[in-house]
């Protein structure tokens, strides 16, 4: 019975959806985090009698026809890009973006990363990486005994160097923005990877046309609805059980035609 395939494509979508949802929990706490949703298609139709098709020889045509769906099937688990609240830590390098744009993250191997989040440290040389230790573009190195460390909406770092009283620019962290953010590949640790679908990576300063503004001593929060989450989460579980209920009912009757033939 086709109703048992079907309804097991349904089980095993909304089993996936669970998933994307408990990840979105797990990250509600997670600095920069963007939530995911789950997204579905239904599978391809079985047509009986082909709605249009001519039904006599008088060229009558049917107005409607029966059409078996072959259950559901999962496209994509889309990104939401949203700007996440702000929360003050006071930290000096602990940075928010406000708007578009990523930090751009320089890897080990030579390569490029991307973060939403600025929770930033200095290195044992005074250079601004981030948790992991890697260093933020353009790399910048915080003078030793400086004191007044500032970041300022244009991402313009100033420090007042020992034996001056007026601060001295000493490098400006810029943004990168691309054409599709939802095409991004997430790798972890916050961070995430340019793909064909997300378009090349365009490198630009804070505060100009189309890149947002930094905020010094504030951290972008996850864009986390947990009441949203849990409403999903409960809809998720009662979709699951109806088509475990659909199984058990058709297995039933299988049951009862099978008997038939004893």
């Amino acid at each position: 019975m086709q109703a048992l395939q079907t309804a097991a494509t349904g089980m095993a979508a909304q089993e996936l959806s669970v998933q994307v949802i408990a990840n979105n929990i797990a990250n509600m706490q997670t600095t920069g985090y963007k939530k995911q949703t789950a997204a579905f298609q239904d599978l391809i139709y079985q047509h009986i009698r082909r709605v249009g098709a001519q039904s006599s020889d008088q060229g009558t045509i049917l107005p409607i026809g029966i059409d078996i769906g072959g259950g559901v099937k999962t496209v994509g688990t889309p990104r939401s890009m949203t700007q996440g609240t702000l929360s003050q830590t006071g930290n000096d390098l602990d940075l928010a973006i406000t708007g578009e744009g990523f930090f751009k993250i320089q890897m080990p191997d030579g390569t490029f990363q991307y973060t939403r989040d600025g929770t930033f440290q200095m290195d044992n040389q005074g250079r601004i990486v981030n948790a992991q230790g890697n260093l933020v573009q353009p790399a910048i190195t915080i003078p030793q005994n400086s004191s007044g460390l500032t970041v300022n909406p244009q991402g313009q770092v100033s420090v007042t160097l020992p034996g001056s009283t007026t601060s001295t620019i000493i490098g400006q962290i810029g943004l990168t923005r691309f054409i599709n953010k939802a095409g991004l590949l997430p790798v972890g640790n916050n961070l995430y990877q340019d793909t064909p679908s997300s378009g090349p990576p365009q490198d630009g300063l804070a505060n100009a046309e189309g890149y947002g503004s930094i905020t010094q001593g504030s951290l972008e929060q996850a864009n986390v609805d947990v009441v949203s989450e849990m409403s999903n989460m409960i809809a998720a579980q009662r979709a699951y059980e109806m088509n475990a209920k659909v199984i058990s009912a058709a297995d039933q009757m299988l049951q009862t035609t099978s008997a038939l033939f004893r």
